[in-house]
């Protein structure tokens, strides 16, 4: 390994001071001990029209400590990372923890939980040793080089590449030692754009990779002025039902609130539209949802939650039926069930109608609203009501024939779930979440 892969990643210096927290907690008085340490490094060019605008460099680490204590729990950070500071911050975080209420449902998850085989942090090829040998020099051209600027109508310009190494270990006093070490490169552009009336349009576009030669640069700002052009001239609709078609790009806001609703707090507080909806149906025969945790090479992709438990890939929703909740240790023991992953890791829902593309759908439904962005909106946990500001563009015999904006779409998910009519199969590989094109019916829309 050389120099710079060690500046890179944690270093034998920093998990040998991890194990030593850990044994140090334990002699001062833990019954259990889980640590996690992590190190963040990130470079990041700044672009404004056309030119470097500004430059990072930045060096994060920090050391969560989690301590059970005599039937009760507390959970301390730092970023303090230097032996005798460490061991007087444990010995106070343990005087702290003895002094609030006990907690029987606290506790370390059951041995046979927990991952084996997440040791070197590579498992996943998620690490890409060209960040090894990037310099400051190729970080500028390849900033510079995705810009669109000049062109005509173009008035403001602004972009950023950045590329990150993100490395963490957990460890604890039952014997858990679980790494995960991942690359990422990242490129995104907003443009600004005037028409002829001096009204101003402005629109983005990005793309990420673990792997800098999968990294869609070049394309990427014309993306984004493209997609500020498209919203000039925008024109009223009527209020009424339309068939909404969702476009991948933002379709996982319509999921996120959903999964959000499978979560063990949300549950176990009784804010959640999905309060015991454990197998049972309560979405539509073609809903298929996955996690997809473990594939080598993909985004967001993860061997362990931060309790150190196994991820596995399972259904999350099968043909219309809840298959799990996301519960840890300690929400499943308050809520009397048995304890699942903490939170879905890379969710991914199953194409629906034999579509491919975006167009493939539009031609499908022929008309309705295509929506390309969210702004602002909000949505009820408990109830699942929902109520979006939306833009994009009225679809006509399957083409866009004019932009729309400031309307609103408002509605229900379980509803809005169970009106799915067709996905394609494009969810973008650079987002956590792989939701396609989606296309619903008989969506209230307010103009």
């Amino acid at each position: 390994m050389t120099d710079n892969k060690l500046h890179n990643t944690l270093t034998e210096e920093e998990v040998a001071l991890a194990r030593h927290c850990l044994e140090y907690a334990l002699e001062h008085g833990a019954q259990g001990v889980r640590i996690t340490l992590s190190k963040t490094l990130m470079n990041l060019i700044g672009v404004l029209n056309g030119e470097v605008d500004k430059t990072a460099h930045a060096l994060d680490r920090s050391l969560q400590l989690q301590l059970f204590v005599d039937g009760r729990f507390g959970t301390f950070s730092s970023n303090r990372l230097e032996k005798d500071g460490m061991e007087e911050f444990i010995r106070e975080a343990i005087d702290t923890v003895r002094m609030l209420e006990a907690d029987e449902s606290r506790a370390l998850p059951a041995p046979d939980r927990l991952v084996k085989d997440a040791v070197t942090g590579r498992e996943l090829d998620l690490y890409d040793d060209a960040y090894d040998t990037l310099t400051a020099e190729q970080r500028r051209d390849m900033a510079l080089g995705s810009t669109a600027w000049p062109q005509p109508g173009l008035i403001s310009e602004e972009g950023e590449y950045s590329d990150s190494v993100f490395d963490s270990l957990t460890i604890d006093s039952q014997g858990l030692y679980a790494r995960h070490t991942e690359t990422s490169f990242e490129i995104g552009y907003e443009s600004t754009v005037e028409d002829a009336q001096g009204n101003h349009w402005s629109s983005y576009w990005w793309d990420a990779s673990p792997r800098l030669k999968d990294l869609q640069l070049e394309g990427c700002a014309q993306k984004a002025f493209q997609r500020a052009k498209e919203q000039i001239n925008p024109q009223n609709v009527k209020s009424g039902k339309y068939t909404l078609i969702v476009d991948s790009e933002c379709a996982g806001k319509l999921l996120t609130p959903v999964l959000n609703a499978l979560g063990g707090h949300s549950l176990q507080q009784k804010n959640s539209f999905l309060v015991d909806s454990l197998n049972q149906k309560v979405f539509p025969d073609n809903l298929t949802i996955l996690d997809a945790p473990c594939t080598q090479g993909d985004t967001g992709c993860r061997l362990f939650d931060s309790e150190g438990v196994a991820t596995r890939e399972m259904p999350v929703i099968e043909k219309g039926v809840v298959k799990t909740y996301f519960l840890n240790t300690y929400i499943s023991a308050k809520m009397g069930l048995d304890p699942t992953v903490e939170d879905i890791t890379r969710a991914k829902l199953l194409p629906i109608g034999g579509c491919k593309t975006l167009e493939e759908v539009l031609q499908k439904v022929q008309d309705g609203i295509l929506v390309t962005g969210f702004n602002g909106g909000n949505s009820n946990p408990a109830t699942g009501n929902f109520s979006y500001g939306i833009e994009g563009f009225l679809i006509k015999g399957g083409k866009k024939v004019h932009p729309v904006r400031e309307i609103l779409m408002t509605g229900n998910f379980l509803t809005l779930w169970n009106n799915l009519l067709v996905t394609a199969d494009d969810a973008r590989p650079c987002q956590s979440k792989l939701i396609p094109t989606l296309a619903f019916k008989n969506v209230d829309i307010s103009a």
